[in-house]
């Protein structure tokens, strides 16, 4: 299939998974799977890993699948679409794990206005302890208020 289409297809698969995992965070993560999202609310586990990481396997299955479709069975958008989730994917983990929860010391002195926007809504969201009340689901897109000084 043509380059750019593959480009387009995979530009809006990475796109539309922020939607995915807003949909997800705020419906299942702090929905019916609440249990498997809470130790990530609550520090008080003593292992590095939590059960909310258990989500990771859940979409690099799809992303897998995904691949077996267009291996398998010759489904030519399989893919651009399993690409395109790996690299959400890849940036959740940078902007979520690493950036702002800081599970591996890097980028800490990363101070751009975006940066200091998305530590900021991602602490909203932490300030809720339980699966009610919470706000700001999404990751790489960040409510204009939280630009605000």
């Amino acid at each position: 299939m043509d380059i750019v289409i593959q480009s387009l297809i995979f530009l809006a698969t990475f796109l539309l998974m922020e939607g995915v995992a807003w949909f997800s965070h705020k419906y299942v993560m702090h929905g019916f799977l609440w249990s498997l999202h809470k130790d990530h609310h609550r520090k008080d586990h003593d292992s590095h890993f939590e059960r909310n990481d258990a989500f990771f396997l859940i979409y690099a299955a799809i992303s897998a699948g995904f691949v077996i479709l267009w291996g398998e069975f010759g489904f030519w958008p399989g893919l651009a679409i399993a690409l395109g989730i790996f690299a959400y994917g890849l940036t959740y983990f940078l902007v979520h794990d690493i950036f702002i929860h800081q599970r591996i010391k890097w980028f800490r002195n990363a101070n751009t206005t975006y940066a200091r926007a998305i530590r900021r809504a991602h602490k909203i969201h932490h300030k809720s302890l339980g699966k009610k009340d919470g706000e700001c689901f999404g990751m790489l897109w960040v409510p204009m208020k939280y630009f605000k000084k």
